[in-house]
């Protein structure tokens, strides 16, 4: 789609990519290239060219792939080379990659082409730019990347969509590619000298993933404190741990930002001082270390956005151009390790929200001794209320106790021993959406059980961001009366925190950005 139509603003291309720019893309947004980026990419193309004619050995260009580098190809087959190389390792299966990661990872690879390191041709890159501005969306499967040399399987895939070949999303069809090149009024390229190898080597599908995925996660970790609050109020529970002496006594940024949304959050609450002297010392740790445990998973969320936008900002192929040196440097930025660290890191993080929310839960429905019914059911026994609610959050927990394993830890070599360790980074990137949807679900069983304890201390009102996290979601869901199947109203909270129209309307309330 054109920007005009895309309601977002320009992306540009030249300057650092922030997580938010890639999401921007992501949904929909265009992108231009600066003329910086387009000169440094047309010296390193005449670089390459240069070469190319001199007859010198060069990795890729005038040799063959991986164990096959000591294999001379003849300038007269260069191009064909490359080609052949974007035929041979899009060997991708399993499902595609949604659109919206194809789309980022779109954007990475321009970004860093466009560093003028890969000696591709400016109208390489404006096709890529193209590509991305009209809408045209190649079919990427999503397993067959073992992260090093980067993505290679999925990155083949989209590059066989410049050149014609496989298949592409366009206006919601799915399509053969150079079917889809046409309709969008644009032309499949002849590849150059190393730009097979440019375009298929790299860490850019990985990285959208977790650029996409930290993003979520920022906002399912601001949902979790409001969520968190609402239950600790509806269980009668203290909030003195969210005292500033506390939480300065032990400096972690995302424990001390916690407990200041607590605090926010909760103020003016009736119900918080309704059973200021009640006598109870102690809460159980899962709303005692509400800061502690939600600032912990927002740390490890702040490393990971950290690690990503660096990657985002990086030239990952292989070998790279210094034009300026008149030299061709073979590395190894292809490896995809700091991001698989990282999605195996958040992966475990975000496991986190979903596991202690489900202890909040399980208490808030065994709170006969503060004065709730079991399982929060107005007469139990003739009603479960919300006993199932909890076994599904359950269920959640226990799957990503399996998706969290780190896929890291492992390496197989490939390429007959050439590449003999691999990051296997893009195995925790195709599991990450499935451990944020479970995250994103305990929550919603969670908010479930809040909402239903709250009706209990009325006419009491909540605190200023508890009150209207509460009201927001009772326009949306009803109160528990008669037993029915609590399936419809899991599905509306997850809706309420997915569009993050319940940690908007406490944010608002309370004064403060969670």
């Amino acid at each position: 789609m054109h920007h005009e139509q895309s309601g977002y603003p320009l992306v540009a291309i030249g300057g650092r990519l922030t997580l938010e720019n890639i999401e921007a893309v992501a949904d929909g947004a265009s992108v231009v290239l600066s003329d910086a980026a387009r000169e440094r990419v047309a010296n390193a193309s005449e670089f390459v060219e240069m070469h190319v004619r001199s007859g010198e050995p060069i990795y890729g260009v005038t040799t063959g792939f991986g164990r096959l580098a000591n294999v001379p190809v003849e300038p007269d087959d260069a191009e064909r080379l490359q080609l052949n190389l974007a035929r041979s390792h899009a060997a991708g299966t399993g499902p595609l990659l949604e659109r919206r990661v194809v789309r980022a990872a779109g954007l990475l690879r321009v970004n860093a082409l466009a560093a003028g390191h890969s000696g591709v041709r400016p109208r390489t890159l404006d096709l890529l730019v193209e590509v991305l501005n009209r809408g045209v969306t190649p079919c990427v499967p999503s397993q067959g990347s073992v992260g090093a040399s980067g993505d290679l399987a999925p990155l083949a895939h989209m590059t066989l969509t410049l050149v014609g070949e496989g298949e592409a999303w366009y206006r919601g069809e799915r399509l053969p590619s150079s079917v889809a090149l046409e309709r969008a009024g644009l032309q499949p390229l002849r590849l150059g000298p190393k730009e097979g190898l440019a375009l298929v080597n790299g860490t850019q599908v990985m990285t959208a993933v977790a650029a996409l995925g930290v993003q979520r996660a920022q906002r399912l970790a601001a949902c979790a404190d409001v969520i968190g609050a609402m239950a600790l109020e509806a269980y009668l529970g203290t909030d003195r741990v969210f005292d500033r002496r506390i939480n300065e006594l032990r400096p972690h940024a995302g424990q001390a930002r916690v407990a200041e949304n607590l605090r926010a959050l909760l103020a003016g609450s009736e119900i918080v001082e309704s059973h200021r002297e009640c006598g109870r010392v102690q809460d159980p740790y899962s709303y005692r270390c509400i800061p502690v445990v939600h600032g912990a998973v927002r740390d490890a969320i702040e490393h990971t956005r950290h690690v990503v936008e660096t990657e985002a900002n990086s030239v990952t192929d292989n070998p790279l151009i210094f034009p300026e040196d008149g030299v061709f440097l073979s590395g190894g930025n292809f490896h995809g390790e700091p991001v698989a660290l990282v999605l195996d890191f958040l992966k475990m993080a975000i496991c986190e929200l979903a596991s202690i929310s489900e202890r909040r839960l399980y208490l808030l429905l065994n709170a006969q001794e503060r004065e709730l019914p079991l399982f929060l059911a107005p007469q139990a026994g003739l009603q479960s209320g919300l006993m199932m609610v909890q076994y599904t959050a359950a269920a959640l927990v226990n799957e990503n106790k399996v998706l969290a394993w780190p896929a890291s830890v492992d390496s197989i070599p490939t390429s007959a021993g050439q590449e003999d360790h691999v990051s296997m980074g893009m195995t925790s990137a195709n599991v990450l959406p499935r451990v944020l949807d479970n995250v994103e679900g305990a929550l919603a069983c969670e908010l479930l059980g809040a909402l239903a304890a709250t009706d209990f201390r009325r006419p009491l009102r909540s605190g200023k961001g508890t009150q209207a996290a509460y009201d927001t979601a009772r326009r949306e869901i009803a109160a528990v009366g008669e037993d029915r199947a609590p399936s419809p109203d899991i599905e509306r909270a997850r809706l309420l925190i997915t569009t993050g129209t319940l940690a908007s309307a406490a944010e608002k309330a309370a004064g403060i950005t969670l």
